[in-house]
């Protein structure tokens, strides 16, 4: 009798036992495989106050050589004088937009000279490459609000800033960046230094690293 017992509940334990992996199998069967994003992290390096003779050679060589589109916010006074650089900035594929004619605080000025410094750097731009600058970064961060019903310009600032016009010291300028940097982000540089330059390449070789890819502002802006 208690061998009877014995084989029903073994028989039993297998049965229920069965039914639970059964069940298991078709609910994992049935449900979609979520398959692990691959889509790179952007981030946006962005360089104000060129073109520069001394610097902005060896960064466009530098960044065609890591195959990195940038954003150039350029001073139509330094357009004037080195039209060939904003020139090869266009034809290699990097985004141009405006940062004011003489690099003045377009708060303190009246909204008619702070049109003139914006309008007359986007004719100089335009007549280089043949497109008028969209975007701007008005130095020091200051937009006249009103300004947006008298200028198509869409304002551009940044996330992270490491003041590297404050020192000659790129490893510092480095680690600002990488201490804070997250995906999205916009980056402040100048090609006005070696040690500007310098920072950048080592940036962009450790954000590769970490998974990073480098686009133009308006990717991250419009994605």
């Amino acid at each position: 009798m208690q061998k009877q017992k014995f084989v029903i509940w073994l028989c039993v334990t297998i049965i229920a036992t069965t039914a639970i992996y059964l069940s298991e199998a078709i609910r994992l069967k049935s449900e979609p495989v979520i398959a692990p994003s691959t889509e790179a992290k952007k981030v946006a390096i962005t360089f104000d106050d060129g073109p520069n003779p001394d610097y902005t050679p060896d960064l466009l060589k530098g960044l065609k050589e890591r195959g990195v589109s940038a954003t150039f916010f350029l001073l139509g006074k330094e357009v004037e004088k080195y039209p060939e650089l904003v020139e090869q900035m266009y034809a290699e594929g990097h985004l141009i937009g405006t940062h004011s004619y003489e690099h003045v605080n377009l708060c303190n000025l009246t909204d008619e000279k702070a049109i003139e410094q914006v309008d007359k750097t986007n004719t100089l731009i335009e007549k280089i490459t043949g497109e008028r600058p969209q975007f701007i970064r008005p130095p020091f961060g200051c937009w006249k609000k009103n300004l947006d019903y008298k200028t198509t310009m869409m304002e551009v600032l940044w996330d992270v800033d490491p003041l590297d016009w404050k020192t000659s010291n790129s490893d510092a300028v480095v680690s600002r960046v990488l201490k804070n940097v997250e995906e999205g982000d916009i980056i402040l540089l100048h090609d006005a230094s070696e040690s500007s330059v310098n920072a950048a390449f080592k940036i962009i070789d450790e954000l590769k690293k970490e998974g990073y890819t480098f686009v133009t502002v308006d990717e991250i802006l419009f994605d």
